[in-house]
């Protein structure tokens, strides 16, 4: 196949890129770097089974020749991101979207729509599950992010009921590994950074808000799967170990051997922030066949070993 992933120079969007490309598959990668980063995809440079475009898809998007399937995952995808560029992130959740939509139209490809926990808002439901609605706030300072993934979602699904479009949705909870940014806000890239400089970790509140962490190539698999699959309605894919922020920290000190330990600060976080955060993965289950596989331990030995390098 050849395919077109936006986002191509991000985190996932360049893990997903390796992954196609080691099954013999050509991958274009569109992206126009405000979030993403060309050293992310430098190693492909001389494949002939790789293209890249520099390229906003919340632009008209054109891409010559035959495309087989569109995996949309330009967006910026923490905080730090969407809170410093809200517009933009909402342009491409819409116009981005319906542009890639337009184009998989016209190729004839299949589309898979990278959306998100997020959608999920501060839940009332515990795990997750498809079928949740949410609660998320559209005013609020995580709207930007929330509501551009929601609306984003309802117009695949749209292009799949009116236009036949063999569209996927992969609903994708927190995922760490290399090539997150170290300045990106997320909690791994912080906890792993001051563990490397010997600091004691920060802990915002009481640090009993939890999350559960995959490792990157557990959520390539999974979207891999789904992408050869004929199933159309959203997709959970993420880790069901639920930690809180005391116990996440612990892990990355150990891991890291950092004795610093943690300190505690006021809750800064921001209004909307979830306090719980675990999919239901039944349907991954069943559907895919898919299940994570990489211990937290390792993963995080793994990313660790990455940021050594960056730093």
């Amino acid at each position: 196949m050849r395919i077109l992933i936006t986002g191509g120079a991000g985190f996932v969007g360049s893990h997903l890129g390796d992954r196609f490309l080691s099954e013999g598959h050509r991958v274009v990668a569109m992206d126009n770097l405000i979030t993403g980063n060309i050293n992310n995809i430098s190693h492909h440079a001389g494949n002939t089974n790789f293209e890249f475009i520099h390229h906003d898809v919340s632009n008209y998007i054109y891409v010559p020749g035959e495309i087989d399937a569109v995996l949309h995952f330009a967006s910026p995808a923490s905080p730090i991101d969407y809170l410093k560029y809200p517009i933009q992130t909402l342009k491409v959740g819409a116009m981005g979207t319906h542009n890639a939509l337009g184009l998989a139209l016209a190729k004839k490809a299949k589309f898979v729509l990278a959306s998100t926990s997020e959608i999920y808002g501060d839940p009332l439901v515990h795990p997750q599950v498809e079928t949740y609605a949410g609660n998320v706030d559209p005013i609020g300072p995580r709207g930007v992010y929330d509501e551009a993934k929601r609306y984003a979602e309802a117009l695949v699904m749209a292009y799949h009921r009116t236009h036949g479009l063999d569209t996927r949705i992969v609903r994708i909870f927190n995922t760490y590994g290399p090539r997150m940014r170290l300045d990106d806000g997320r909690v791994v890239p912080n906890f792993i950074g001051q563990a490397l400089r010997g600091e004691p970790l920060t802990v915002y509140g009481d640090g009993k808000q939890t999350r559960c962490f995959q490792y990157v190539t557990d959520l390539v698999e999974g979207i891999y799967r789904l992408l050869n699959t004929d199933f159309h309605e959203p997709v959970n894919i993420g880790t069901t170990q639920e930690l809180t922020m005391v116990e996440f920290a612990d892990a990355v000190n150990e891991v890291s051997g950092n004795t610093a330990g943690i300190i505690y600060k006021e809750d800064l976080r921001i209004k909307g922030d979830p306090q719980t955060r675990r999919p239901d993965n039944t349907r991954a289950k069943q559907v895919l066949g898919w299940e994570p596989v990489v211990p937290l331990s390792d993963g995080l030995k793994f990313t660790i070993e990455y940021f050594r390098k960056v730093l």
